[in-house]
């Protein structure tokens, strides 16, 4: 008789364990949830304001040049989607994005580090053209609308002849991905 209510015991003791150890499993998500959403709204969105853009000539491919975005911040900031490009102060509209370049995610940049995005110039299959100095560039938001203010870049060797096949990529985390398209 004695082993029914000692069998018994031992099931509630290690239900009160398993259950002991669900509620500290609980516990742990929840602070480490609650750890990533602090951690997350920390991190702002890149602008002009926080963001150095330099713009030069590829080596390879040709007809091509290379945006980097460097994070001047204190915080790590997100490089959304692509950037918006207009080439010469007279530009009636940005450049269109290369939707086959969209990354697997959203571009996060440390403090220092860098985010690329590769922009063909011209193709012999586009239309008209000219050649630009300027390159005129904005950020973008979570919801891919341009943020703060433009930034006016010279362009390299005095001016770069751009025609209507000009697109750009989106922000990747490294220039060789940037210049694959």
């Amino acid at each position: 008789m004695r082993t029914a209510p000692r069998s018994l015991h031992r099931a509630a003791a290690s239900s009160v364990v398993v259950a002991a150890l669900a509620l500290v499993g609980v516990q742990a998500a929840a602070q480490t949830a609650s750890a990533a959403t602090k951690e997350a709204s920390s991190i702002v969105t890149c602008t002009t304001a926080n963001t150095r853009l330099t713009v030069a000539e590829a080596a390879r491919p040709l007809n091509h040049l290379l945006l980097k975005a460097t994070n001047t911040g204190a915080t790590p900031c997100y490089a959304y989607s692509a950037p918006y490009l207009r080439a010469g102060a007279d530009a009636q509209a940005v450049m269109p994005w290369a939707d086959d370049s969209t990354p697997q995610s959203v571009v996060t940049l440390e403090p220092g580090q860098s985010a690329y995005a590769g922009i063909l110039t011209y193709s012999p299959d586009g239309e008209g053209g000219a050649t630009e100095k300027t390159l005129g560039v904005f950020l973008t938001d979570r919801k891919g609308d341009a943020t703060g203010r433009e930034k006016t870049l010279n362009l390299p060797n005095g001016g770069v002849f751009f025609n209507s096949a000009a697109t750009v990529t989106y922000w990747q985390d490294n220039a060789a991905d940037a210049l694959a398209w």
